[in-house]
């Protein structure tokens, strides 16, 4: 029996990782809670004393320790994978991909496919754009996640506006991640910033996309290309669907720029997630963000389609065995996660009750469910919601087709009773 230790393990996950290969082998333990590492204000050194501690006191082998959420779990599984001697990617490796502003000066180094982008002063007294880039522009801080304090802008009022709300909340994470920047020997441009700073990136156009995939031993394998869809009109995702419907130049391409940059930045024994978007006609993409773990969002589109969930990489790299998934194949030809969403703030006073719910997971094969709030809490309470919604449910649907999918979400929503009080205004965007 393998004790493989989960940074912020939840009940979600617990369930999918029930499910991959000789899960009967492993013994899963939580390493601190989600609320911990996911909510409120963070305290890195705190946070890793009290791993540190917990792990101290197991009373057996300690044999992988593994995570699948942002900042703090992937610097802190790195940290930790190196003090146990266990295998996991270098601290370095990881914050160059979570440090937005030094991911994409790696990016110049090895490829060609980002925006352009640059530094906003949040120090100015009256911050303007960076030399060079250009309205519609993302402006968000060089650390956050979830789209959190993330926002696209259009004109000056746009941008005044965001700056003034990226100034207010930058630092709880960034300070935190300031923390970790300490640890490491930076490059001159990195020192300056720090980790409380803006970053402004054009905005760029086209269908979404992203590739998953795992560095072990020093090569570098995609093993997924997936679409993401948004809200019409929104910026706000509606699904995640895997496999990709674009064509295969585009798919080829993307795989190729993902092996060149992971590459680059030396990531080693971890999973990795790639956004791009990508203009089908003529096959040109453009790198959006790297992830330096595998997306947790992700793991029942695998299973649904390839008859595993991604996570079975991630434990595998954890124990330092080569991640190759097995040639099963799932019982469905396409997968989705939908983000049924809200776009004003309201008090929840009802949310769909278990038997609800498990009379939906009966009459519509291959659906499931988990709500996102629960009665009595305030949709702006929520934590890790991007800047334009609130997330009522996440849909996992497997089907034949993208006909069959969309069928089954729709069938899902009429079905799911919310009610709600005090509505707020619409967000924009």
């Amino acid at each position: 029996m393998k004790n493989i230790f989960v940074l912020a393990l939840d009940e979600e996950n617990r369930r999918t990782l029930r499910d991959i290969r000789n899960a009967d082998s492993y013994a899963f333990h939580s390493l601190l809670t989600v609320d911990e590492t996911q909510v409120g204000e963070i305290d890195f050194e705190q946070l890793l004393d009290k791993a540190q501690s917990q792990l101290d006191a197991f009373d057996g082998s300690i044999d992988a320790i593994v995570g699948y959420w942002d900042f703090p779990v992937s610097t802190l599984r790195a940290i930790l994978c190196h003090r146990y001697g266990l295998p996991g990617p270098s601290l370095a490796s990881i914050v160059k991909c979570e440090h937005k502003y030094w991911s994409r000066l790696e990016q110049q180094k090895a490829i060609d496919e980002y925006p352009r982008f640059g530094i906003v002063d949040l120090d100015d007294e009256q911050p303007s754009p960076p030399d060079g880039v250009r309205y519609p522009m993302w402006l968000k801080p060089v650390k956050s996640y979830s789209s959190e304090l993330a926002f696209l802008v259009r004109d000056e009022s746009e941008f005044d506006k965001a700056v003034a709300e990226i100034r207010e909340g930058i630092s709880r994470v960034g300070k935190p991640f300031e923390q970790v920047l300490d640890m490491l020997e930076l490059p001159r441009e990195i020192a300056e910033v720090g980790g409380q700073a803006c970053l402004a990136e054009e905005a760029l156009s086209g269908v979404q996309c992203a590739t998953e995939g795992y560095v072990y031993n020093g090569e570098v394998v995609v093993y997924g290309v997936l679409d993401s869809v948004n809200y019409e009109g929104r910026s706000s995702f509606l699904r995640h669907q895997y496999p990709s419907q674009l064509p295969k130049a585009a798919v080829d391409r993307m795989i190729d720029v993902s092996k060149r940059i992971i590459g680059q930045i030396g990531m080693d024994n971890s999973t990795f997630s790639i956004e791009f978007f990508c203009e089908p006609e003529s096959g040109d993409v453009c790198l959006l963000e790297i992830n330096p773990r595998h997306s947790q969002s992700h793991a029942e589109m695998f299973e649904c389609v390839d008859g595993m969930p991604n996570h079975h990489a991630m434990v595998m790299l954890g124990l330092g065995r080569d991640p190759a998934l097995p040639d099963d194949k799932g019982e469905y030809g396409i997968a989705a996660k939908w983000y049924y969403r809200r776009f004003s703030d309201a008090l929840v006073r009802k949310v769909p009750t278990a038997e609800e719910i498990e009379r939906v997971h009966r009459e519509i094969p291959g659906v499931i469910i988990d709500i996102v709030p629960v009665a009595g809490q305030r949709l702006s309470d929520l934590p890790g919601q991007d800047s334009y919604s609130f997330e009522l449910a996440h849909v996992f649907v497997g089907a034949r087709d993208e006909t069959e999918l969309k069928d089954k979400y729709e069938r899902t929503v009429e079905a799911l009773d919310f009610e709600f009080a005090e509505e707020g205004p619409e967000k924009e965007g």
